[in-house]
């Protein structure tokens, strides 16, 4: 028999009728960090963010309980707290969007709310998993309309290990969503990497050599879509695979890597596939 979410709730002695549930995974955060990692890295920061909100909003935050959901890079819906929540009125003044460097929330444009942590339920944030349903749209639900069934309970938050530079392989797209420990470690290293278009299956190889290595080469894909490569910029922009090929030592300077990179391109004939022009 599943165990159920408000079961919690009515074990707390909390009226189901007061507590809203919010399942926070904004796509504007594209271009910034998600909801997941604001938690992950910068608790205060994520609570910054969801204490401000849009106007429009008002009516379905009206719950003195606001349960706290984030979406997971897999899209799993984890816990992250159950708060007390008090309306404040407007924003009093503009605001840094601590999600989104640069973007800014207008004086008078959001709602702000107090919100306070449950000690009640501070042990089980980051470590239950609940099936949302459906209706992911619908991303504030009352909890007394809506039973959820809990999926999951970790013994303890744990981010996956490192897998290992050769072992590593993901989306241009999800690089942003790693762990704080890998993106160290990939600014950390410099060496060769390789890009795969999905469309095409042609391949990229390129070399990171800057002073950010790995991490800031990828940056500057994700920022232009061609990382000022010629041949990709006669393409339209493709969510590449990025892997690494090999990573260069510590002592290793910029013309070895560089040689390290012409024989990657000969070996895999990134030349002949086009993607490489030089």
């Amino acid at each position: 028999m599943p165990i159920l979410f408000n079961s919690l709730l009515r074990e707390s002695g909390i009226e189901l009728s007061h507590v809203r549930l919010l399942r926070h995974k904004d796509k504007r955060a594209e271009k910034g960090l998600s909801p997941y990692e604001l938690w992950r890295d910068t608790p205060s920061q994520f609570e910054l963010y969801q204490s401000t909100q849009a106007i429009e909003n008002r009516p379905r935050f009206s719950g003195s309980y606001w349960a706290s959901f984030v979406g997971t890079p897999s899209d799993a819906t984890l816990f992250v707290g159950l708060y007390s929540a008090k309306y404040l009125g407007l924003l009093a003044n503009d605001q840094p969007k601590p999600h989104i460097s640069g973007e800014v929330d207008i004086a008078g444009s959001c709602d702000v709310y107090e919100l306070i942590p449950d000690p009640r339920f501070s042990d089980l944030a980051g470590r239950l998993f609940i099936e949302w349903g459906e209706g992911k749209r619908s991303w504030i639900q009352r909890a007394d309309k809506q039973d959820k069934v809990i999926t999951e309970v970790l013994a303890k938050f744990e981010e996956p290990d490192f897998p290992g530079y050769l072992n590593f392989i993901e989306s241009l797209s999800n690089i942003d969503s790693v762990p704080r420990s890998w993106k160290t470690a990939f600014r950390a290293s410099r060496g060769i990497y390789l890009l795969t278009c999905p469309k095409t299956k042609e391949q990229y190889v390129g070399a990171a050599i800057g002073d950010d290595g790995f991490w800031g080469r990828w940056q500057d894909y994700i920022t232009t879509g061609h990382g000022g490569n010629v041949a990709l910029k006669s393409r339209d922009p493709s969510d590449y695979q990025v892997s690494i090929l090999e990573v260069a030592g510590t002592a290793t300077g910029i013309v070895e890597i560089l040689q390290m990179e012409q024989r990657w391109k000969s070996k895999l004939q990134s030349r002949e596939m086009r993607l490489n022009r030089n």
